[in-house]
Formats: C-alpha cells, structure tokens, sequence
C-alpha cells in the first residue's frame, strides 16, 4: 500500500486461522481486523484498489463464495449474495496471492478451478455485482487458473495448469481483450507444471505514450514454481526462458526497474528490465 500501511492475510487447516491484520507503521504493529468464523472456508487472495478498499476471495462452501470486502480499510463486510453461484468443486489457488487482481477504481477479476471449467469472475463495480465466465485453461480437481492480472480495463492475461505430477505439460497462458468475457490460449509458455504467479512489468508512472511505455506495457513475466520462469514482451506471442530461475511462487513489478520473484526458503530474485 505504501511505506507505512500493509495488510496481512494468514491461512491455515483450522479455520480460525484465516485472518487479515493491517498495519499503519511500518509494521511495528499489526490489529487483526477479520476472523474466519465460516467452516470450509478458505481464503486464498486478496487485493486492493486504495489503501483503504479491496476484497478477499475464498474457496466456495456449499456452492458459495464467501468473499469479503473493505471500503472504509477498517472492516470487512461479507459480499457473499453477490458472487456467481459456484460450480460443483469449484475453489481458487493460493500459491501466489494473485488469484484476484484488481484495476483502476472499481475493476476486479477472480479465477478458479477444480471443477470441470476454469472460469474467471468479474465485477466492475466494485464488487457489487458480478459475471462469470469460462477460460480455456485445464480444470479438474488439481488444476485450474492460479494467476491473473490486467494492465488496463480490456487487456489482461490468466494463467495455470495442473498440481498432477504426472500431468506436467499443462501450464498454460490466455489472453483477454474485452475484460475478461472472452479468453484466447496464447503460445504455450517454456516452462511445465502449473503457472503459480504472473504478472505485467508495470510502465513508469508520467511516462505517457513514448515507445518505450508501450512495450513495456505488454511485457508479462510467470513463474511456474520448479517448473522454471519465462517472460514474454508480446503477451504471449513469443517466450523467453528466464534462466536458472526455479522455485518460484509469485512475482511482482512496480517499474521495468523493480520488480522480484519470491518462493521457496525464503529466496527473492530481483528483475529488471
């Protein structure tokens, strides 16, 4: 959120252990702001769109989403009645906290798996109402879409594949142009396993329309845990090993200059681009 401000999301087996603290110092201390009450509940994700306004997205119980949201950054309200029905099985993936992205002020998509269909959810009004709909990515009760993101309000990229060890060949990307009504398979990612992490190389703030802006606005990196890591400048086009990277969960940019894949034993791996 910012130097001072950040949120905590914290799973566990016991559902009483799905919380959300936040701090306003920098960490020095943290109030808890939300306790799971629900069995079966599961949080895997949650994102923001200010300090102070975000959701939470949780595993269906009883063909329900029990997501949450905060709008005042202190509570967190249950916006279970205006989620999409869930389909027999369906659930998220928490292995890199980027099964929900959110996108400008009231923009936020939400991708599944585990039942027969991969679908991403999305809403653009702030949570209040939403759509589903169906992606080409592999679903089954190992796999689905673990990874979202969007650059703007139309283009935006999914990712995913199947835990099976012995089903390996599945991670795959897909590429959206209308907010996520419609997705198309990209070129299939160098990499095996399921994608856990995705994200776009944010362009610089104030950098307007230079050529430079629009190429970086395109450029997504994955990480597919063991599987490796590639990048892409065309948004699935074409693909790029990133060399010896493996391990990896999830990664993140703030700039072509600022960006890090995090995983396994606590290792950080910085990028720039």
């Amino acid at each position: 959120m910012s130097a001072t401000i950040a949120y905590l999301l914290s799973i566990g087996s016991d559902p009483n252990n799905f919380r959300i603290y936040k701090t306003e110092d920098g960490g020095a201390t943290w109030t808890l702001q939300f306790r799971n009450k629900l069995v079966g509940a599961f949080y895997d994700c949650f994102a923001f769109w200010t300090p102070t306004r975000g959701i939470a997205h949780s595993d269906s119980v009883n063909g329900v989403f029990p997501d949450l949201r905060t709008e005042d950054g202190m509570t967190w309200q249950s916006i279970a009645a205006n989620m999409p029905p869930a389909l027999p099985g369906e659930f998220s993936f928490s292995s890199s906290d980027t099964c929900v992205a959110t996108q400008g002020a009231d923009n936020a998509w939400i991708v599944t798996g585990g039942s027969s269909i991969a679908r991403g959810l999305a809403t653009t009004d702030g949570g209040n109402t939403w759509n589903a709909y169906d992606t080409p990515i592999i679903s089954s009760p190992s796999a689905g879409a673990f990874t979202v993101d969007f650059r703007d309000s139309v283009h935006g990229i999914v990712g995913g594949g199947d835990l099976d060890p012995t089903d390996p060949d599945n991670a795959r990307t897909a590429a959206s142009t209308d907010g996520g009504q419609t997705w198309a398979l990209t070129n299939a990612p160098p990499v095996t396993g399921a994608i856990f992490g995705l994200s776009y190389v944010r362009a610089i703030k104030g950098c307007g329309s230079r050529i430079a802006c629009q190429q970086f606005a395109r450029y997504v990196v994955v990480t597919a845990n063991t599987g490796g890591a590639a990048w892409t400048r065309d948004e699935g086009t074409t693909w790029y090993v990133l060399p010896g990277v493996t391990g990896c969960w999830a990664v993140t940019f703030a700039t072509p200059d600022s960006g890090c894949l995090v995983g396994a034993n606590g290792q950080v791996i910085k990028i720039t681009f």
